[in-house]
């Protein structure tokens, strides 16, 4: 074989072992090769994503963010997420997971990976005093709002549905700020929301004259990171993350930083019975 021919050779050897190598390569990979986490969070959903007094991101998925970034040993880059970018933003590239309170339904599983639960919330009505909003039913005399790409929207309309009454006094607000500030401003008479988003909502002056209302009846609201679907390898790693979260102790010591008590210990038993 003369020598070009072994050039020829060598240099496809070395190109299609680049190319196999490239294949092989990871999200997990990547974001250690980059030395940074691109991680999604909706800033406008306290106590789990929001702007501190000096304009920066803070919040329990905040929290999470730089838990995950540190124990890849890269930084952490916030990027402020609307609830409906949450799933388009890892289609894109744009971030690498999502630590966006993110309801695990089995619909949003066909577009994206979820890793183990990491949080459960309760949905909940919130409306002005006097309201007369004692029972989830009565929602259908008044004019209800949620914000839109939200599981608790997808919960309200399918039991307005089942009720019989519809989704005529129903609006969509674009994002979860809007939603609360539609309230404020009496364009519905309550919205659906999170317990904690409500409770924190509560200790502002702004809805002094407000109550926390009746839970969408028969609903966890379990969520988990989310990643792109065929990231097995990231996705593995994301759940391994979750389990030391609860080993090392950080996600106590996260559950009392923001809500003053421990992790629930069915979310614990949830998370070792899935390592």
């Amino acid at each position: 074989m003369n020598l070009k021919k072994k050039i020829s050779l060598l240099v496809a050897s070395i190109m299609a072992a680049t190319v196999f190598s490239a294949a092989q390569a990871d999200q997990l990979d990547t974001v250690i090769k980059r030395g940074a986490l691109n991680c999604g969070v909706v800033l406008d959903f306290p106590p789990m994503g929001y702007f501190d007094k000096d304009n920066k991101p803070a919040g329990f998925d905040v929290d999470y963010c730089n838990d995950l970034a540190s124990a890849l040993g890269v930084k952490a880059k916030i990027l402020n997420l609307t609830w409906g970018d949450r799933i388009p933003s890892l289609v894109s590239g744009k971030t690498d997971v999502v630590v966006g309170s993110t309801s695990d339904t089995l619909e949003r599983a066909k577009s994206v990976g979820f890793s183990y639960p990491y949080f459960v919330f309760k949905f909940q009505v919130f409306s002005k005093k006097g309201s007369n909003i004692n029972k989830f039913d009565d929602l259908k005399n008044v004019k209800v709002g949620a914000a839109l790409g939200t599981t608790y929207e997808t919960e309200y309309l399918a039991y307005a549905k089942k009720k019989g009454w519809g989704k005529n006094n129903y609006t969509s607000f674009k994002s979860e700020n809007d939603a609360y500030l539609g309230l404020y401003q009496g364009k519905v008479d309550a919205i659906i929301s999170t317990n904690t988003n409500i409770a924190t909502k509560l200790q502002t002056k702004e809805f002094k004259g407000y109550v926390a209302g009746p839970y969408v009846p028969n609903y966890d609201d379990v969520v988990g990171l989310i990643a792109k679907r065929s990231e097995v390898a990231w996705i593995n790693y994301l759940n391994l993350f979750l389990i030391h979260q609860i080993r090392d102790g950080k996600m106590n010591e996260r559950y009392n930083k923001h809500f003053g008590s421990d992790v629930p210990a069915d979310l614990i038993q949830a998370l070792r019975d899935n390592k």
